[in-house]
Order: structure tokens, then sequence, then C-alpha cells
């Protein structure tokens, strides 16, 4: 166990990993609060992929700016602006819900706003870990625990969100998640990055994004993990957004039915993150990508034809960890071969691919459920994902051909 656990050896991680896990605590909290409170008010399916899309297109539309954002200032300060920022939209939202006069287009929008907040906040966070540990030997277990928090969090948070709701109201949920975010400001404000990290040039916005994309987009194997990674994010995310309707529909559930299948999705990505921290290398991380995306696959399908609790927990256990063993393998991969001074676009890049594309798949799913139904729509989006995982693993000859002129991936496929 203790290797899985390295990166916290370095004090400004060990800070700032106790202060994210404080503040994504109330995140998914706010998550739970905000999905169930747009169903409770219009029970569309419909306005629930609407709302996820907004608050996650931003992120496609604004990503390589963001990215080239991360790249040219000091990243613990955007940090510092984005989650104020961040702070701010709950407690509006939440002033807004205990008025009593709260709208459905008004929690859309503010759903935008924290949209655009997050498009720069998440490549700055992605890019900040290798300034935390400072250096690359401890970088791939400060990857895997980074998505540990995300995961544990989503565990606890959905659950306790669920029941937040029923107890004392969504209003409650959006002044908590508020006053969350107090742990992750302290934390950026108690670590100390050195001052080389921030990379200082003159600024170029045209050429400096077109050397950014060049620099992605120009070997094989990255562009094929970069449209795998969108194929798993367009039809596999929206789960969480069409959730409520799927808890409400088909097992007569409430809130709590809906924080609990989260909740077990985040258990099942919490193994994966675990799993992936106690591998010392990247060996072997290719196949693992393609066995993940098929597993999730497949047990989506499996997933849309449950109608017994307990075994739809179970598969979302499954589901849970197939998404995050595929996004944290292909962002270790990415990590390990980035130069520094475009880590932030490369990983602006990445975060389009996993979370900008999210949005576009919520729109298009929550379109088709409300036509043929949740059920159905899982089905559909379960076959996508176990289909791009076999041809990802039958294509793995060609990799192996195209990733000899880099030391760093041999051995990434067995």
């Amino acid at each position: 166990m203790p290797h899985r656990f390295n990166s916290l050896r370095h004090r400004n991680y060990r800070i700032y990993f106790i202060g994210q896990i404080c503040s994504l605590i109330g995140t998914w909290i706010q998550f739970v609060a905000m999905s169930w409170l747009v169903f409770r008010m219009t029970g569309s399916p419909l306005l629930l992929g609407l709302t996820g899309f907004v608050n996650q297109i931003p992120i496609l539309l604004l990503g390589p700016i963001a990215g080239l954002v991360a790249d040219r200032v000091d990243r613990r300060k955007l940090l510092l602006v984005t989650q104020t920022l961040a702070m701010l939209q709950a407690l509006t939202l939440a002033l807004l819900t205990f008025s009593g006069n709260v709208e459905v287009w008004q929690v859309i929008m503010l759903a935008g706003i924290l949209g655009v907040i997050n498009a720069f906040d998440v490549p700055g966070r992605q890019s900040f870990i290798v300034q935390l540990i400072g250096g690359r030997e401890d970088l791939p277990n400060a990857i895997a625990l980074n998505s540990l928090t995300m995961n544990a969090t989503r565990l606890v948070g959905p659950a306790l969100g669920g029941f937040l709701v029923m107890a004392v109201g969504e209003a409650w949920c959006f002044l908590l998640n508020g006053f969350s975010f107090l742990a992750i400001l302290i934390a950026l404000s108690s670590v100390r990055v050195e001052a080389s990290a921030v990379i200082r040039k003159p600024l170029a916005v045209w050429s400096d994004l077109r050397e950014g994309f060049r620099y992605t987009f120009g070997f094989m194997p990255i562009r094929v993990l970069l449209l795998e990674l969108s194929l798993v994010s367009f039809m596999a995310m929206p789960y969480s957004v069409l959730m409520p309707a799927f808890a409400a529909d088909v097992f007569g559930g409430t809130a709590r039915t809906f924080g609990i299948l989260i909740g077990c999705a985040g258990f099942g990505a919490i193994i994966a993150t675990l799993y992936l921290a106690s591998r010392r290398n990247i060996k072997g991380l290719a196949s693992i990508i393609g066995l993940a995306a098929t597993s999730c696959g497949v047990a989506l399908m499996l997933f849309s034809q449950s109608r017994t609790l307990w075994w739809s927990q179970l598969l979302m256990v499954f589901v849970g960890f197939g998404i995050i063993c595929h996004a944290a393998s292909i962002n270790t991969i990415l990590q390990t071969l980035v130069d520094e001074d475009k880590r932030g676009r490369v990983m602006s890049i990445y975060t389009m691919c996993f979370v900008g594309i999210a949005p576009l798949g919520n729109l298009a799913l929550g379109h088709l459920a409300q036509n043929i139904g949740t059920p159905a729509t899982f089905l559909i989006a379960g076959c996508c994902c176990l289909i791009g995982g076999v041809i990802f693993m039958i294509r793995l000859d060609t990799w192996r051909r195209n990733i000899g002129a880099s030391p760093a991936l041999r051995g990434i496929i067995p």
C-alpha cells in the first residue's frame, strides 16, 4: 500500500490534496441538488440534458484559450481566482433558492457561468499537479491520487447530497457548497511553488494556439487516444445527467436513490484510481484503456435492462471503474510525455475531449431519452462504448509500429 501514496510526501501536494477533498464533497452535493431541482421543477430529461450541456460546453469552446492562459500565468493565482468565483456562483444559487422564486432559466444560466469558470479552472488544476510535486518521478502516482480525490468525493458527495435534499432542501446544499470552497482557498494560499514554474515569454495568441494543436495532434497514438476519450465521454458520461430520470421512472425513487446510484459509480472510480496508483510505471496502459472502455460499455448495456436496484448499483460500480480507469490512464500517458511549456495547452485539449465533449452527449442523449426513454438510451450508449473499445484493442498493433520513435512510450503495449 505505501507506494500508492508516494506523492503525499510532498508538502504542497499534501495540503492541496486535503483542501480539494473538502471542496469537492461540496461540489458533488451541489451537483445532486441542482440536477434534482431542475427535474423537480420540470420533470423533463431534455432539460436535465440541457443543464448539463450549458454547464460543460464552455470547456469545449474556451478550452484552447484557457490552456494558453494556464501556460502564461501563475497557476496558483489562476486557481485562487476561479475557486473564488465558483464560491460566489454557489452562494448566488443558494440565495435564489432560499427566496422561493428560483426559476429554471436562472439555474441553467448559473450552470453556464460555472461552466465558464471551470473552463479555466480544470486545465489550471491539471497542469498545476507537476508543480506541487516538484518533478515527474511521482507524477503518475499524483495523477492517480488526484483522480482518487475526485472519485472518493463522488462516492460521499452524491449520497450525502441526496440525503440533504430530502432532509433540508436544495438551498442548504448550495449554501454548504459555497462554504466548502474555503478549504481549497486556504490550501492554495498555503502552498509554495518555485517562481521558475511560471512560464514567461512574449505572447502571440494564434501562433501559440497552433503550436499547441500541432504538438498535441502531431503524434498518431496521441490522436487515437483523444479520439477514444471523446467517444467514451460523449456516450458514457451523460449517465450522471440522465440518472434522475432513470431513478424516478424505473425505480420510482427519490433524490436519495439518485445519489446512491451516482455514489456507486464513485465507488467503482475509487477502485480504479487505487489500482492505477498501485502501478509503478506506464507499461501496459494502452491495453487497459481498451479493456476499460469495453467493460464500461457492457456494464451500461446491462444497467439499461436492469429492474433490480441492488443489481443496478453493482453495475454502476463497473461503469464508474471503466470511465475513470479509461480517462486517468490517458491522462497519465499525456502528462508523462508533455513538455512543461506546453502542459497547459495539452491538458486543455485533454479536458476538451473528456469534459468538453460531454455536454454534446448530454444534449444528444437527453433528446434521445425524451423520445425513446432512458433505458433504451443507456443501451445505445453502452453499445457504442463497447464497439469503440474493441476497435481500439484491435488496432494496438498499429500503435506498436508508431511508438517506436518515442522511447518514453516503449512498453506501453505489452
